[in-house]
């Protein structure tokens, strides 16, 4: 790129957050990252550095839900755009803490459209989920479907965000790319950043990789019962840098002026619905593994069936999920590996010996 944009990027040090950061720096953007780390860490961003060649995005650690201080941040960086990955994301959490979720993952958003229209950065993209969908009545599920009841406050605060947005281009001069991920998964090639959750993870991937590594005894399959091929619940498993790619697709739209409307929705799906059970044979087949799991009874929320529909995106962003399922599975598994090799090796420099 000739003119060197530069670019926020909220949350950039999580899992989706910082797969964009090396495919925008792979671009030519100059990116700034604002992060709590509540859910990352700070090493994420060296390991940015090496994918990139050197190239370092700025890191500002500090907590969106301040308002003084992101009203700060845009009037020192003047970033020319926003991608707004930050917020909590734990559905079970969300449950029992529901004003944490709303006040965290509302009030941060409002600080940072209020921050981007003080300078006139007017460009925005959202990082939504496919729980506005609950259960489609039709599959698969395009943009147009009618949004149904969250199931989970933090379901609920993606639906809300949209409508703020929605609202927010109606009286203003912004405009926002809202992109409603189904599931992302996998990591990078490097094996230098992936999916690394404080605490217990929640997604299915994780908790088998966590598995395989020995972290975990065994995981639950929850219910087997489903109207499915195979009775287990059924997601669109996306490679988490597709997911990435479509980030900067839909910055270059919004720079280029691409579209008359100023409220955009894209569904990031392959298209390709996966159950619990195909995810699990994917796994051990490709990295020849047999994973240690205990079939439960159904977990109250889940949805039975989801995937995408996903060629508006395609036609539109001009971008389609390229990744397989095998290079999800096999690339998640490096990551795992090379975390445990880097724990391992920590731990023999304090002088501790893992049991």
């Amino acid at each position: 790129m000739s003119d060197k944009r530069k670019i926020l990027v909220t949350g950039g040090t999580g899992f989706i957050g910082s797969h964009t950061v090396v495919e925008l720096i792979s671009k030519g953007y100059d990116v700034i990252i604002a992060d709590d780390l509540s859910n990352s860490r700070l090493e994420v961003v060296d390991a940015i550095r090496v994918i990139s060649n050197g190239i370092q995005p700025l890191f500002i650690k500090m907590d969106l839900c301040d308002r003084n201080a992101t009203l700060e941040l845009f009037q020192k960086h003047k970033p020319h755009a926003v991608i707004h990955f930050a917020a909590k994301k734990l559905v079970g959490e969300s449950v029992s803490n529901p004003l944490l979720y709303y006040r965290n993952n509302i009030d941060s958003l409002l600080n940072v459209i209020e921050g981007a229209m003080s300078i006139g950065c007017y460009d925005l993209v959202f990082s939504s989920s496919c729980t506005v969908y609950g259960q489609p009545d039709v599959l698969p599920v395009n943009e147009f479907a009618p949004l149904k009841k969250a199931e989970s406050p933090y379901g609920n605060t993606k639906k809300i965000a949209e409508d703020i947005l929605a609202d927010t281009v109606q009286a203003t001069t912004m405009k926002v790319i809202s992109l409603r991920y189904f599931n992302p998964v996998g990591a990078h090639h490097s094996a230098l950043i992936g999916e690394y959750p404080q605490g217990a993870p929640a997604n299915l991937m994780p908790i088998i990789t966590q598995v395989a590594i020995g972290k975990r005894e065994s995981f639950s399959v929850f219910g087997t019962d489903y109207n499915t091929p195979d009775g287990t619940c059924v997601r669109d498993y996306i490679h988490v840098v597709d997911v990435a790619k479509a980030h900067v697709a839909a910055i270059e739209r919004l720079h280029s002026a691409g579209s008359p409307e100023r409220f955009e929705v894209f569904n990031l799906g392959t298209g390709i619905g996966i159950s619990v059970f195909g995810m699990i044979n994917a796994f051990e087949r490709v990295n020849a593994l047999k994973l240690n799991y205990k079939i439960t009874d159904r977990r109250p929320g889940d949805v039975e069936q989801v995937w995408a529909d996903t060629s508006l995106a395609n036609k539109v962003l001009n971008w389609k999920a390229e990744k397989s399922l095998d290079e999800m599975v096999a690339s998640a598994w490096a990551w795992e590996k090379a975390l445990d090799k880097k724990t391992n090796s920590q731990t023999s420099e304090k002088g501790f010996v893992k049991s």
